[in-house]
């Protein structure tokens, strides 16, 4: 059973239950088909905590969303001047070792986005935190100004698109062909299209013919 709680009526290891046990039912059972008494008999809590901590159900999976790993990272922790592949595949690589302790709630939050706003705008937030990054990365192997800015905006979204999508589905990895190999060409494709356009002489602009 729960531990006494505090004179204030919060029991923080009884709201840390709450959440690991509707993290673990929703993973099995989904959101809609798992009921809040499952939830309580689970972590150990009488139903009613539940409803103290989370008013209504759905905003388990606000907290849940909160609890995914920061996905921003310092550009110098990753970056190496003039070369875009090994700086791509350093980002890469930390946002996965950040992913590896959460794998089960980030596949269970991109099922439910599908049906709760809230679980989707979250999801897309860090999807645009992931393309800025992405693209800070790039232009900073690179050098600034050595890329056209469409061109980098290009590939961060299709990087961005990729380490998402193996997010989504790293709980089932071994049922996915999608592994390592697979990352590592994609990224490889994307690096070495922007090394061919960075050292590219840039086209000039065609005239109109009305000058």
């Amino acid at each position: 059973m729960a531990k006494k709680m505090a004179k204030n009526g919060d029991d923080p290891s009884a709201r840390e239950r709450i959440l690991l046990a509707a993290e673990r039912l929703f993973a099995e059972l989904g959101f809609d088909a798992t009921p809040t008494s499952r939830i309580a008999e689970v972590a150990g809590v009488p139903k009613g905590l539940v409803h103290y901590y989370f008013r209504r159900k759905r905003d388990l999976l606000t907290a849940l969303v909160e609890r995914l790993p920061d996905e921003r990272i310092e550009p110098a922790a990753v970056v190496v001047p003039g070369d875009i592949a090994e700086s791509l595949r350093r980002l890469v690589a930390e946002l996965d070792r950040r992913l590896s302790a959460s794998q089960v709630l980030s596949h269970l939050l991109w099922r439910e986005a599908d049906t709760h706003r809230a679980v989707r705008d979250a999801l897309r937030s860090r999807y645009d935190v992931l393309v800025t990054q992405v693209r800070t990365v790039i232009i900073a192997a690179a050098g600034a100004g050595s890329l056209a800015l469409a061109d980098v905006d290009s590939a961060a979204a299709l990087l961005a698109l990729a380490v998402s999508y193996r997010h989504s589905v790293a709980r089932h990895a071994e049922d996915t062909p999608e592994g390592p190999e697979e990352m590592e060409r994609e990224l490889t494709f994307i690096a070495d299209a922007l090394t061919a356009r960075a050292c590219a002489p840039r086209e000039s602009v065609p005239s109109s013919g009305l000058d």
